[in-house]
């Protein structure tokens, strides 16, 4: 493990204490990454190897919500890893989560457990003592970090990927309903309204969208479920 991680790190100016995302290879393509995947499921090493190298980017990015004071940050980047790695092993496609949504909360998870760890071993530690600082310059304390309780990358992914499952139900719809959908529940980056808002807006009556608004619901369950 220890060598892999070095050979993973050889090269870049990481390990200088304020690193940048900048430093790790950019993420593969879809095609790539999809190739990769199917062939480490055949045993094949390099595109493991390529996976895990290609993912540490969402490791340093992950890294940067953990700003803990006494914990160097080159550490928090070799326990990432450890979970990348872990990730990548143990991802099963058939599970239809994307990889990158999967192996971020294994390197969280990862993360996290250190923390366990380290105040499992330290009777000094406290839930409420201070680990550092947010962006905004606020002060992050252990208990904060073991909840979780911030929005992260792994939520902002598993938000996308829904969406993504989501927008090919949608093309069951006719416009309208689709429209109504999207006003609806504010796809697309827009403002969810109310079906009273809806209405106004349509020059319809609220029943009238509510119904509309129902069998639309229904049209994109039955495909939901014809795809199994």
């Amino acid at each position: 493990m220890l060598s892999l991680l070095m050979s993973l790190f050889s090269g870049l100016s990481l390990f200088t204490g304020s690193y940048s995302i900048n430093v790790f290879p950019d993420p593969l393509s879809k095609e790539e990454e999809e190739k990769c995947i199917l062939n480490m499921q055949k045993g094949d090493k390099d595109a493991r190897n390529l996976l895990i190298e290609h993912n540490l980017r969402l490791v340093a990015h992950i890294v940067k919500k953990f700003d803990a004071k006494g914990i160097d940050t080159d550490d928090l980047i070799s326990i990432g890893t450890i979970g990348l790695i872990k990730g990548i092993d143990t991802y099963k496609p058939s599970k239809n989560t994307k990889i990158t949504t999967y192996i971020a909360r294994c390197i969280q998870n990862e993360i996290l457990m250190y923390f366990r760890a380290t105040k499992k071993t330290n009777t000094d530690v406290s839930l409420n003592d201070s680990i550092g600082y947010d962006k905004e310059g606020n002060e992050i304390n252990l208990i904060d970090v073991l909840k979780d309780q911030s929005e992260d990358i792994v939520d902002t992914l598993h938000l996308q990927e829904s969406l993504d499952k989501l927008s090919k139900y949608l093309l069951v719809l006719t416009p309208r309903e689709r429209s109504i959908i999207e006003k609806r529940y504010g796809l697309n980056n827009t403002k969810a309204l109310t079906q009273k808002e809806i209405a106004k807006t349509l020059k319809i009556s609220r029943s009238y969208v509510s119904r509309i608004e129902k069998r639309a619901l229904t049209k994109i369950l039955k495909e939901f479920l014809k795809e199994g």
